[in-house]
């Protein structure tokens, strides 16, 4: 395919893809200097891509995930229209995946020197590898080498699947390149003394801030080597020691990654939609008993104060959890605890509500609340379990307590910042101290130090800490089988692919099938014992 007709594909691509949100929309318009006047706008457009889309929520979080996760309870029957969700994964993936295929051919093309541009070319790797994981863990295998170049060779239009395997170790390669190959001074030069080349006043994650990029990508790099340690410990062992042992930076207390709707000047309105229309979300007994140590409905035994902010009482001003595992006598689920009407009337959640909604300003918030990516507790986690079982370093009981610890604690300072920060939140709960949090880590069912089994309770409280994020409790839930849980566990392993890859690239899915046996939620994605 001519150059020509390669930009003139390109252009038509990007004016269906570039997005009319107000604050991306602004920026894609903000002139800059010659080598950035097209990158910039097409790197913004990959960030804007982290945002989530409104169908992915309803039907792969809310219909299917928090029933799987035990996160929450489904009072419904659901798995009916999951492939709206997954085609819009699908889709948002394999669109931005030709934008970055565009920025990494302009890099390779660039006419100046290539060390100048060794941060964006970082900065365009990780996102790609925190979007590829997100993806491949959802499905497992998928196009990815050849994926997106469809405008550079027309012969790629129809890509092979690839192993997860190999997807997981090429990113985490790239990642340790961005670790070795960021430039975390302000102003960077190359060797020769030329300026680099910086997607600043693009960047709308980190606000071209290379320390915290080099951070971001040594914690998706420390994530994802543990996910896989259980398949190939000789593989990510290492990465975990180089990492630990290397004290490379990583996300801390209050660098939480997320995308903020008032920072980008975008109302979010896809959360409260999701759960206005879905209607079927309750808090469950699982999450329940890991927040409150009777079910006394007055409230009186919630030891952990994050229940107050994910959850709130029914109509009745009572803690009701649904049963995660109900029967025949349990009473149907109702009532409005959603609806936008409770703006002005936020105490009606309508008779039918006998079980504990979400908390309604969690899900209304349009403005202040942030789309999660990683917490800071999260790592702390991570760390936790890695020095408990020594995978990659020595064991140190010690060290594990201790970052499990300040990992409770900076996930209730998060989540208590959460309302904290949020105009619109009525009723919030008491603001504790860091002093009473900590406290709270001395709980019998929080506290590590007396707990029977110490790696329970770390898969606990990181399974807590993904209230928002079921797909990372997903993840965790099916490489330990270990996440809290009532019942037996569904055989529910990933999903399925798309109705529109076996139309579209029908010889590829269909060997991809064989390979497979079937494509089903049945099949277990790589990393899985």
């Amino acid at each position: 395919m001519n150059r020509q007709l390669k930009n003139i594909l390109l252009i038509f691509f990007l004016l269906g893809t570039i997005s009319c949100e107000k604050g991306f929309e602004d920026i894609n318009r903000n002139p800059f200097f010659p080598t950035q006047t097209d990158i910039g706008p097409l790197f913004n457009s990959v960030v804007e891509s982290l945002k989530l889309g409104w169908n992915e929520q309803f039907y792969l979080h809310n219909e299917t995930l928090y029933g799987v996760t035990q996160l929450a309870a489904l009072t419904a029957e659901t798995f009916q229209n999951i492939t709206i969700g997954t085609e819009e994964v699908w889709s948002n993936y394999y669109s931005t995946l030709a934008n970055i295929r565009e920025l990494e051919t302009r890099f390779d093309e660039y006419g100046g020197e290539q060390e100048a541009l060794q941060n964006v070319r970082a900065m365009v790797k990780t996102i790609l590898a925190y979007k590829t994981f997100r993806v491949t863990d959802f499905f497992g295998d998928m196009p990815f080498f050849d994926a997106g170049r469809g405008f550079q060779d027309i012969d790629l239009i129809k890509p092979a699947f690839d192993s997860q395997e190999e997807i997981y170790k090429f990113l985490l390669e790239d990642l340790k390149w961005v670790n070795d190959n960021i430039n975390t001074l302000p102003f960077p030069t190359t060797s020769t003394g030329a300026d680099y080349v910086s997607f600043a006043g693009f960047d709308n994650l980190f606000k071209n801030d290379m320390l915290k990029w080099q951070k971001f990508a040594n914690s998706l790099r420390l994530r994802y080597a543990l996910r896989m340690v259980e398949v190939d410990p000789g593989f990510a062992n290492p990465i975990i020691k180089e990492i630990l042992e290397g004290d490379l930076p990583l996300i801390e207390e209050g660098e939480d990654v997320g995308l903020y709707p008032a920072d980008l000047d975008w109302l979010n309105e896809s959360v409260h939609w999701s759960f206005r229309e879905h209607k079927k979300l309750r808090m469950g007994s699982t999450i329940w008993n890991q927040l409150s140590e009777t079910d006394a409905t007055d409230g009186s035994g919630i030891y952990d104060p994050r229940a107050y902010i994910f959850f709130e009482t029914n109509n009745n001003g009572e803690w009701a959890a649904f049963p995660q595992v109900p029967d025949d006598d349990t009473p149907a689920s109702g009532g409005i605890p959603y609806q936008i009407h409770r703006d002005i009337n936020y105490s009606l959640k309508g008779l039918g509500n006998i079980y504990s909604p979400f908390n309604y300003y969690l899900i209304r918030d349009e403005d202040y609340i942030p789309e999660l990516i990683m917490t800071a507790a999260e790592i702390n986690f991570i760390k936790a379990e890695i020095y408990l079982r020594g995978l990659g370093v020595a064991v140190d009981e010690d060290l594990a307590k201790s970052e499990y610890t300040l990992g409770v604690v900076n996930s209730m300072v998060f989540w208590q910042s959460i309302f904290m920060n949020t105009p619109i939140w009525q009723n919030a709960p008491q603001v504790l101290t860091e002093g009473q949090l900590f406290a709270i880590t001395n709980h019998p069912r929080i506290n590590i130090f007396s707990a029977t089994d110490k790696l329970e309770n770390i898969y606990a409280q990181r399974w807590l800490d993904a209230f928002r994020q079921p797909w990372e409790a997903f993840a965790l839930w099916r490489r330990t089988n270990a996440t809290p849980r009532e019942g037996d566990a569904p055989e529910f392993y990933r999903f399925s692919y798309p109705p529109s890859e076996a139309e579209n690239n029908p010889d590829n899915w269909s060997e991809q099938v064989g390979t497979m046996g079937e494509d089903s939620p049945r099949v277990k994605v790589w990393w899985m014992k």
